[in-house]
């Protein structure tokens, strides 16, 4: 049960800091640089896929693949026309773990599923009921084409850009998520983007008593932030950025 006093104190977050303003400086920002339904959503999953770090180091790496693809993400994906500045078998770093011919990999397998599946809603939309779902469908269709370095293989662990991506994609009607998969996915079953310091603010305030950020505390507190915002849990995912900014 979630006293009033930490109640009031979310909702007055979510508030403050679901706004435009919120996406200056977040990874959400290049998904609304792009026009179209189709470059937001693959925009969005490359944006996702790259967030983790500092935000320093991957939103340049980002901004490069957006400036790639000239605002046409989709296209690009769709032709390969990434592989004439990501090689495949070349080693040299692009970002971190992502050497270029990890990211040649993982978008050769995201044009297959394009190939395929029309688009990745449709994808998951013909294999998903809920956020869970959504997740584990998504996990699946990259692990099995060894892309498991910037997917996560299962659902085992948070897989936080997966649930980041899933709530830009679902949830509607918000100044900073799209909205575009909100027909067939219901927002009450997304899963909060649990990383370490979503996990320490919410042990501060006592809604999570979890000492790692796996999948299953991940679900544990998106079950509890469901008292706060019973039609929109994920509203707590700006609520606990907001109490993380105010110390």
């Amino acid at each position: 049960m979630v006293d009033a006093a930490t109640r009031e104190l979310l909702l007055r977050y979510a508030d403050e800091y679901e706004t435009a303003g919120f996406i200056e400086g977040d990874p959400s920002w290049f998904m609304h640089q792009v026009s179209g339904t189709g470059n937001q959503e693959a925009m969005a999953f490359i944006a996702a896929s790259l967030s983790y770090g500092s935000r320093s180091q991957f939103l340049p790496k980002i901004r490069t693949l957006l400036d790639w693809s000239g605002g046409e993400v989709d296209a690009w994906v769709r032709s390969g026309a990434f592989g004439h500045s990501l090689h495949a078998g070349d080693s040299s770093c692009f970002y971190r773990l992502y050497t270029c011919d990890t990211m040649h990999s993982f978008l050769q397998a995201y044009r297959q599923l394009l190939d395929d599946h029309g688009t990745l809603g449709e994808y998951v939309k013909d294999r998903a009921g809920d956020g869970f779902g959504a997740v584990a469908a998504i996990c699946e269709y990259f692990s099995t084409r060894g892309i498991s370095v910037i997917i996560p293989k299962d659902t085992q662990s948070a897989c936080k850009r997966v649930c980041m991506f899933l709530r830009w994609m679902v949830r509607s009607d918000s100044p900073v998520d799209l909205g575009l998969w909100s027909e067939f996915i219901d927002r009450r079953t997304l899963i909060i983007p649990l990383d370490t310091h979503v996990l320490q603010q919410s042990v501060k305030l006592g809604l999570s008593s979890s000492k790692t950020a796996s999948m299953s505390a991940a679900r544990r507190l998106t079950a509890t932030l469901s008292e706060i915002f019973p039609d929109d849990p994920l509203r707590g995912d700006f609520a606990l950025f907001g109490h993380g900014v105010n110390g």
